[in-house]
């Protein structure tokens, strides 16, 4: 599974970062990418996506 996040329309709100730090972190003012989507982190990188106010995170 592929984890993306469209950096142009992330605010920088960090929430991301709360739910799943083993998969996202912040690059300056907005959230990345940075960790491997796992089984062990799914649930919590897909609560992520899903709780992202402007819904930028796309897992797929």
């Amino acid at each position: 599974m592929n984890v993306s996040i469209d950096q142009e329309g992330c605010i920088g709100c960090g929430l991301c970062v709360a739910l799943c730090p083993t998969v996202f972190c912040m690059e300056g003012n907005v959230a990345a990418v940075c960790g491997t989507l796992t089984k062990e982190n799914e649930e919590d990188a897909n609560e992520a996506a899903e709780s992202c106010p402007v819904s930028v995170i796309a897992i797929g």
